[in-house]
This record gives C-alpha cells, sequence and structure tokens, in this order.
C-alpha cells in the first residue's frame, strides 16, 4: 500500500514585487501551513518522503508543516503539470509521500488519480492549502496508475482555522 498527499502551498503574498517563484507566503498562508502541519500529525498522515516544488511559497508551506522527513527540492514540480508531478512521484521510494505544488497541475493531478473525489465543495478548485489524502494499492510508485486511489480525507485550510 502506497499514500499520496498532495498539497497546494498556502496563501502567497502579492504585495512584494517579485518573480513568481520569489514569492512568499502570507501572515494567512503561514497560519495555514501551521494548521495543516498539525492536522497531518493528529491525523497520522505524516509523510515519509517530501517532493517540493522549488518556489519560496511551496518551501515555506513545507517548512511550516514541521513534518522533517527526507525532502527532494523539485525544480520539475514548478508549476508543473499533472505528468511532470507523476514523473517525479514515480520516483519516489518512501510508502508516504507529501507533494507540495501549485494549480492548475496538483487539481488536475488530484482529480485524475482517484476513482471518486471526494464530496467537498473545494475539491474541484482546490484553493490554496487544499490536501488531498489518497491510498493506491500498490508496492512500488511506478505502478501507479491514473484513477486507481481511494481518498481518505481532504481538507481546505479554512476548516482548521475558523
Amino acid at each position: 500500500m502506497k499514500r499520496l498527499i498532495l498539497m497546494r502551498h498556502a496563501k502567497s503574498d502579492w504585495s512584494f514585487e517579485l518573480e513568481d517563484h520569489a514569492r512568499p507566503l502570507n501572515k494567512r498562508g503561514r497560519k495555514s501551513a501551521k494548521a495543516l502541519g498539525r492536522w497531518l500529525q493528529e491525523k497520522a498522515y505524516l509523510p515519509d518522503e517530501v517532493l517540493c516544488s522549488t518556489a519560496i511559497r511551496t518551501r515555506e508551506t513545507l517548512d511550516l508543516l514541521n513534518v522533517g522527513v527526507q525532502t527532494w527540492h523539485e525544480r520539475a514540480l514548478y508549476l508543473a503539470p499533472p505528468e511532470a508531478m507523476l514523473e517525479c512521484l514515480r520516483g519516489a521510494d518512501r510508502n508516504c509521500v507529501l507533494i507540495v505544488g501549485h494549480n492548475p497541475g496538483i487539481a488536475e493531478l488530484a482529480e485524475t488519480l482517484v476513482v471518486s473525489p471526494p464530496s467537498h465543495p473545494r475539491f474541484a478548485d482546490y484553493p490554496t492549502g487544499a490536501t488531498l489524502v489518497v491510498d493506491f494499492d500498490i508496492s512500488d510508485w511506478r505502478d501507479l496508475e491514473i484513477s486507481s486511489g481511494t481518498v481518505i480525507d481532504f481538507i481546505v485550510p479554512r476548516e482548521l482555522t475558523e
């Protein structure tokens, strides 16, 4: 059994005149990322390995999750389409992998991987911080197939910080 956690970075700060890759999180984003980290711990959804985009906002999101596991910062995950994310994932070797990435790719990947989507009103638009936990009945990430995952959980930060 393999478990994938797909997380879109937390809310970023548009108040600085920075290139997209260099945008940091805003105050709400930092609060959300910390709440998501607590949620991962409380639900025992802690990853064994992390694949993270190299963008500042994804790196900050990951740091604030406080998961402290082997992490690979992949430039290929920056604004990546689902195919690029799958290629990175197929190189993973741990049982529970967290990918921290960007829309629209992360939302598209989430939608294509699951047998049926969660009955959550925000799944389709996958807002900042949205996190999907999905299990696959495989022993190697290279065997991952489209529409084969069973949704375990889905949450958006607003549900944690209200």
